[in-house]
């Protein structure tokens, strides 16, 4: 640690716009390319970063420190919610898969973008079938939405599927949802901050060190996943080295919950059962003794990251913190404060001894 314990200043406007152009990427699992390569090209602004690139497509880095021991490792991931077309219906509607868990109703008349297999991209909405007062009446008004009564209303000339498909949209076809990202008296919010949130933590952090001359106590692995939506962004990847694995991860706000936007929180057990003690306690220990606003909570409907390297074989230690996010997987909110916490939260764990 620096020798007055002091944790350097962190760059909020840096990581608030960072965070911001991330947001404007479209990145749903298994179509994060583009986040990816801005997620490069932005660590390029800091020489002593080393990435590569996994055969998922990932983002590796490696954070050089005192030590030449590569024991401890980040990770946080940069896809997001996102559809793929399930069907060219006969109205030249589209139909769609989830990819990740989101509710229909959670992006009911949200704009969307369809990517098809030659690059061309269409704009659309997401609408309930029966979306017109005027002509369903009570049905519009009391419908439950279910993927199957949903459909993409395409910004296109189109009424039957022939026509549809000779746009080039297929089956198979990948669809992100707008993100409306907006600040408003410290606040953001947005779609899809769940993850990118804490990837904005993550490079806020390594640009911490970088301003204040500093290094992490030992070489630090930091994996930007592209598949955590899907349950399996860190099953590999990660160097048999490691002996500790943080994921910085969303905090679940809600009823029954401890988290909130204004504090980090630290998760000690989710939907698969607890994470490691005795890092849990040490990262408890560094929120303490730095003052940092934070909290610990369990997340009864949750996995990250970390917890897909266990189930993967992982035999390190992990962990998960992160900010505290409002109404996650829906339109989402985050709060300076709680990002701060957790940037901070993450420049003391790399400069512990």
């Amino acid at each position: 640690m620096p020798k007055s314990d002091k944790l350097p200043e962190i760059d909020y406007p840096f990581q608030e716009a960072f965070l911001l152009d991330l947001l404007k990427v479209p990145s749903p699992t298994g179509h994060a390319e583009q986040a990816i390569k801005m997620l490069e090209e932005t660590l390029k602004a800091f020489p002593e970063v080393k990435t590569s690139r996994s055969r998922k497509g990932a983002l590796l880095a490696v954070l050089p420190g005192k030590k030449h021991e590569l024991r401890r490792g980040l990770t946080a991931h940069v896809d997001t919610l996102g559809g793929m077309v399930k069907q060219v219906k006969s109205n030249g509607r589209l139909e769609l898969t989830n990819i990740g868990g989101w509710a229909p109703s959670s992006v009911e008349a949200e704009g969307c973008t369809i990517f098809t297999r030659s690059g061309s991209t269409f704009r659309g909405s997401y609408l309930p079938i029966k979306a017109s007062m005027h002509v369903y009446g009570q049905a519009a008004r009391d419908e439950v939405h279910k993927y199957d009564n949903m459909e993409v209303r395409l910004d296109e000339r189109v009424t039957n599927e022939e026509e549809t498909r000779k746009l080039g949209i297929d089956v198979g076809d990948y669809v992100a949802f707008d993100p409306r990202s907006e600040v408003v008296n410290g606040f953001v919010r947005s779609r899809h901050l769940d993850d990118k949130a804490c990837v904005a933590n993550i490079v806020s952090a390594i640009k911490t060190l970088h301003d204040a001359g500093l290094q992490p106590s030992s070489d630090t692995f930091i994996l930007f996943s592209n598949y955590e939506e899907t349950g399996f962004g860190g099953t590999s990847d990660v160097p048999d080295s490691i002996e500790e694995f943080v994921a910085v991860d969303m905090a679940a706000i809600g009823e029954g919950q401890a988290s909130d936007e204004y504090h980090a929180t630290i998760c000690v057990k989710d939907g698969s059962g607890p994470y490691h003690h005795g890092l849990s306690n040490k990262l408890r220990a560094l929120a303490e003794k730095h003052q940092l606003p934070h909290k610990v909570d369990i997340y009864v409907n949750y996995g990250s990251d970390a917890k897909a390297y266990w189930q993967g074989g992982g035999s390190a230690a992990i962990a998960l913190i992160g900010p505290g996010v409002d109404s996650s997987h829906h339109y989402e909110r985050v709060h300076k404060d709680g990002m701060l916490a957790a940037t901070q939260w993450i420049v003391a764990y790399l400069l512990e001894e």
